[in-house]
């Protein structure tokens, strides 16, 4: 067995953006490296504002997306290893959650279809009876079953209880990573937290690794082992929940974490940011120095190494505040 699930190293992904005379490069994600170790299942959220490459990341390890530098390795085994990548197995050790279950679910086909469906076409289900069998399990570990489930369509749900079935169905195959993108972002406030607390209970209980995006970081803070930072497409501050939360080391983690506000109110809302630039995106010194009261020369002429400091943290920063 390997040691390490999933390694994540020095992944870039650029986009071409506009017509054929203005076209232009967008590194969505700019050189990340980050693991989750085999042994023992863990909670990682990335957290950053709108467009700063979180979505493109997590569909370049869900192979949605190839990156045009670096790789990614699940159990070893390297994406560009395309003699044993076998979908299938695939998809059985990687399942997604989306942000909004209404988009996952037809409003034209029953929801139980889609799980059936898991569960017979990826091979966990031999026949109809045991594929039932296998539809329950899932659904009864999320609070639900299939009696209550069953012959229902996607507009007889609320939102969380229609996120709810979107966990159920990626349980069915046993993952051993779910990757949820915003997966609390179109539900009430009510139902957010239990959310996030079926992630830690499906953590202790199945030993899924988790990899949560998510703007709300009231909620990360909660439920995370681990936090990445992301800004304009680059990894800047990577390290345990509570010592990025109480002590942030980036000037612009530090930011965010000032404006952390009640549960389920975004940082957009309250974070005095300006507007995403492009050229910032392609910047060769730190992405961040020409925002950053702590800026320097250094920092305005080359980029900063990442740095680890006590206790296995890294910080993107020539000037950490820790």
């Amino acid at each position: 067995m390997a040691e390490k699930l999933l390694e994540v190293k020095g992944v870039s992904k650029i986009f071409r953006i506009g017509g054929m005379l203005s076209r232009k490069r967008l590194t969505a994600v700019d050189g990340v490296s980050f693991e989750i170790a085999a042994d023992k299942p863990v909670i990682l959220s990335i957290v950053g504002e709108s467009g700063c490459g979180k979505s493109t990341l997590c569909k370049m390890i869900l192979r949605q997306h190839k990156p045009e530098a670096g790789d990614i390795l699940l159990d070893g085994h390297s994406y560009k290893d395309k003699k044993h990548y076998k979908p299938m197995q695939f998809r059985n050790d990687v399942q997604p959650i989306f942000q909004n279950p209404f988009e996952a679910f037809s409003m034209r086909k029953r929801v139980d279809t889609y799980l059936f469906n898991t569960a017979l076409r990826l091979g966990i289900a031999k026949n109809r009876a045991d594929a039932a069998k296998r539809v329950n399990e899932a659904l009864v570990s999320v609070g639900l079953s299939l009696d209550v489930v069953a012959g229902k369509y996607s507009s007889q749900f609320s939102g969380g209880e229609l996120q709810r079935v979107s966990i159920a169905r990626a349980l069915i195959t046993r993952p051993k990573i779910i990757i949820a993108d915003e997966p609390v972002a179109m539900i009430d406030a009510s139902m957010k937290m239990n959310i996030v607390n079926l992630f830690k209970q499906l953590r202790d209980d199945y030993g899924i690794s988790f990899i949560y995006i998510t703007h709300d970081l009231s909620t990360a803070y909660y439920v995370s082992d681990y936090i990445a930072t992301l800004y304009r497409g680059t990894l800047i501050e990577y390290g345990s929940s509570k010592e990025i939360m109480d002590h942030p080391a980036h000037p612009y983690t530090k930011l965010l974490m000032d404006s952390v506000p009640r549960v389920g109110d975004k940082w957009e809302q309250d974070v005095a940011m300006p507007d995403m630039e492009e050229k910032e995106y392609s910047l060769t010194c730190c992405k961040f120095a020409p925002r950053c009261p702590y800026a320097t020369a250094e920092c305005l002429k080359d980029r900063p190494p990442m740095q680890e400091l006590e206790g296995g943290r890294k910080v993107l920063c020539y000037h950490p505040l820790v």
